[in-house]
């Protein structure tokens, strides 16, 4: 395990030059130190666990020092925010503070979310505050031990620093993970400027550093937007079985690597509705849970539109025609997993589809529901869910043809049925009032609460003495909180 002063930095993303950021020194906070740090994350860079309670760590963390061989950028890239086109965004509060090269042959970027002002903050503070930081960097967490592709965070940084939002609060700084930092954005905007040479150069260093094997393919930029499409349409399908709502799907926030990031109003279904609109500020909907699926390929088509220089438009209307497709294989696999079945049937989607109508008409808890149907044998377990619903005829309609199904799917002992549906079916999940609860205490110096979660978190699918209040269906006030972009 490595200390502080003994990481290895290889920034590559710095080394194509100004076009592509601008360099800047974070803000350091007021008075920093620890809220909460991930070890699973440390471990990503070889760091040994116990320098998180270190002073330098903070100081690091806290925008106060820096390592001689970091250089910290603001990337510049644009976007569609909610269907309209924004020609420059870019890192308005954060800093990629350089790439870590670990042990193992990987490279993690540092990137430090809540850094102060760049030349792309446009009317903003450059600042994060305390609350969204936290739930950034559990949800990081939360998705990644799900098997959810998502970016991570190793730390949270609070501070003394009065920042300004509805009303006064505390600045702060997450640091995240990521192979990569550069978004779908990344390309509209050298491909809207009419940079075609910066543009090339962005596809030859995103193709080198993080498809290489696509290089061997005839046509290396189609295969590598065709992995583009899968990794987005996989992403998105075990959002939408577990019940994860991003919020702010725009092309900005968008990983060209099909991972999650840029957590903003973020939240997990408590009972199950597919119009769920976790964002109060999308007042149209746009970015509603059922609409997760059809946004994905609509930004997927605007990445394409940038590429076309490299791709013919035949070609991309192709490999955007696999989207749909895959998401719905992908769905599909993980839906019968987490009813238990191991093989296949044509009549599977119905299934599926009918189970979701009764849990939305009966307001039933999508998380628990699941848990508990493989707790017991199949036919034990659908009588004692019954009561969760309004239909007890349609329920008990669909528990025949489920039981049936089970029967049919194989001969393995209940305890190997069990075991299965509990190693995909969580117990714990990030439920926003779980998050606000620790947020509030930690708003009072308390970080207590914040740590406990996220140690929850990382295991969501074993049951842990002492933890069954994070396993509860939440109470009334806790299903309404209202999330906004603000942090």
């Amino acid at each position: 395990m490595k200390a502080l002063d003994e990481l290895t930095f290889d920034n590559r993303f710095a080394r194509l030059g100004d076009a592509f950021s601008t360099h800047v020194l974070p803000e350091p906070l007021d008075e920093p130190r620890l809220v909460v740090a991930s070890r699973a994350a440390m471990a990503l860079l070889d760091l040994d666990p116990a320098v998180a309670e270190t002073p330098l760590f903070a100081e690091l963390f806290g925008g106060h020092k820096l390592w001689a061989e970091a250089q910290p950028r603001a990337m510049v890239y644009s976007g569609h925010q909610f269907g309209g086109y924004t020609p420059q965004l870019g890192d308005g509060r954060g800093l990629l503070l350089g790439e870590v090269h670990n042990q193992a042959g990987e490279h993690w970027d540092l990137h430090l979310k809540g850094a102060g002002m760049t030349p792309y903050s446009r009317m903003g503070d450059g600042r994060a505050v305390l609350r969204s930081s936290i739930r950034e960097f559990l949800a990081s967490e939360a998705l990644h031990a799900l098997g959810i592709p998502s970016s991570r965070a190793l730390c949270v940084i609070g501070s003394s620093t009065p920042v300004w939002r509805e009303k006064q609060e505390r600045g702060a700084m997450v640091l995240r993970l990521a192979p990569s930092h550069i978004r779908f954005g990344h390309f509209e905007y050298f491909y809207y400027t009419k940079k075609p040479e910066q543009q090339a150069e962005l596809a030859e260093h995103v193709l080198n550093l993080h498809y290489p094997e696509c290089r061997e393919q005839p046509e290396p930029y189609l295969a590598m937007f065709r992995e583009i499409v899968e990794r987005n349409a996989e992403m998105i399908a075990k959002w939408q079985a577990y019940g994860f709502c991003h919020g702010v799907m725009n092309t900005d926030n968008m990983s060209i690597l099909g991972i999650t990031f840029d957590y903003g109003p973020f939240a997990f279904l408590d009972d199950f509705d597919a119009h769920f609109i976790c964002n109060h500020s999308d007042h149209e909907g746009r970015y509603s849970f059922s609409n997760q699926v059809p946004i994905g390929q609509w930004n997927l088509s605007a990445l394409a539109q940038a590429l076309t220089p490299f791709i013919s438009v035949d070609a991309l209307k192709e490999a955007l025609g696999l989207y749909l497709p895959l998401y719905q294989a992908h769905y599909l696999d993980l839906m019968r997993r987490r009813l238990g079945l191991t093989t296949a049937e044509d009549d599977d989607q119905q299934l599926v589809e009918r189970l979701l109508k009764l849990m939305q008409n009966s307001g039933v808890d999508y998380t628990l529901f699941f848990r508990r149907l493989g707790d017991e044998p199949a036919a034990l377990a659908v009588t004692r869910l019954r009561d969760d619903f309004v239909d007890m005829a349609g329920f008990d309609a669909w528990a025949e043809r489920y039981t049936a199904r089970v029967l049919r799917d194989g001969d393995d002992s209940e305890e190997q049925r069990r075991a299965r549906m509990h190693a995909v079916n969580p117990l714990y999940i990030l439920r926003n009032y779980l998050a606000q609860n620790a947020i509030t205490a930690a708003e009072q110096g308390d970080y207590s609460e914040v740590r406990r979660l996220h140690e929850v978190l990382t295991k969501p699918f074993e049951e842990q003495a002492g933890m069954e209040q994070y396993a509860q269906r939440p109470p009334d006030w806790g299903k309404h909180l209202e999330i906004s972009c603000s942090s």
